[in-house]
């Protein structure tokens, strides 16, 4: 415990600590789902990763100019006692998974479920959901109006909770990494992921949510831990082989793997989702 908290609390250089835990991630996986795939390349790698990188690189862009605010956000929750884990007084590890329990629910859970409930922020959110070959670059594809939004929401979670820098380090670091594993295209052992959503987000948890039609892709938010989802009724549990990834609406390649048709989606006006005959069983 008191390593952790010495080691986020030392960094000096927190855009490079951030860099590497995001570039190394990506690596690290890129590697794996070349070895071990779960669903075999039958697209340009290149040009997909090339897109979904730029994506990526406008989030850090974002997260970066809007960091002081985050910190900012701390520093007074800390020196004015706001927030849950101040009120509550607890510490040690107590004082860590309570933070992290809360900061991943408030910070990211309750702004994904929000982004597919309402139609303006949906229309930023479906940027991530037009990705029709997930992968670990998937992760971090999201438009910079989604990541100004999301910033907020954890902003807001950094003062609910009354997090230290440290714990926000933490989060942050864990959360990029839990984003690019159940992002990933790995196929790793059934009974393997069925053991670790008792507590993450796995890439079997995860990819559903990637499936092109509703009900399906209203389901599994989660991004770090899988609680939320089995307590807010939103789990469920399919045949991964069954899947298609993307969005009905938006399956124009033309449209879901260019760049500027990516950025004016937001303002290009809401597509209501398509109606079926028959309900889709996975």
């Amino acid at each position: 415990m008191d390593i952790i908290i010495s080691y986020f609390t030392a960094l000096k250089d927190l855009s490079s600590h951030r860099s590497v835990i995001l570039f190394g991630g990506i690596t690290f996986f890129m590697l794996i789902e070349y070895g071990i795939p779960f669903f075999r390349s039958t697209y340009s790698k290149v040009n997909h990763t090339a897109l979904n990188i730029f994506f990526t690189l406008t989030t850090i862009v974002v997260n970066f100019a809007m960091a002081g605010i985050l910190f900012f956000t701390s520093y007074f929750a800390e020196v004015n006692q706001i927030g849950i884990l101040n009120w509550l007084g607890v510490n040690g590890w107590v004082f860590m998974i309570l933070g992290l329990l809360l900061l991943d629910l408030i910070g990211a859970w309750t702004p994904h479920y929000v982004e597919h409930r309402f139609k303006w922020l949906w229309q930023f959110h479906v940027i991530h959901h037009t990705d029709q070959h997930v992968d670990v670059t998937t992760a971090n594809r999201h438009h910079p109006g989604e990541s100004v939004i999301r910033f907020v929401f954890t902003t807001l979670a950094v003062l609910l909770v009354g997090a230290p820098v440290w714990l926000i380090m933490l989060y942050q670091s864990l959360s990029v990494v839990l984003s690019q594993f159940n992002h990933s295209n790995v196929k790793i052992p059934l009974w393997l992921d069925q053991c670790l959503r008792i507590l993450i987000c796995t890439p079997y948890m995860h990819r559903v949510h990637h499936h092109y039609r509703q009900p399906y892709s209203d389901k599994n938010f989660g991004n770090i831990f899988s609680l939320w989802d089995r307590i807010f009724g939103t789990y469920v549990a399919v045949d991964n082989e069954k899947l298609v990834f993307g969005v009905d609406t938006y399956m124009d390649q033309k449209e879901a793997s260019n760049v500027m048709e990516l950025l004016k989606l937001p303002f290009s006006g809401y597509r209501k989702p398509i109606e079926y005959d028959q309900e889709e069983q996975l």
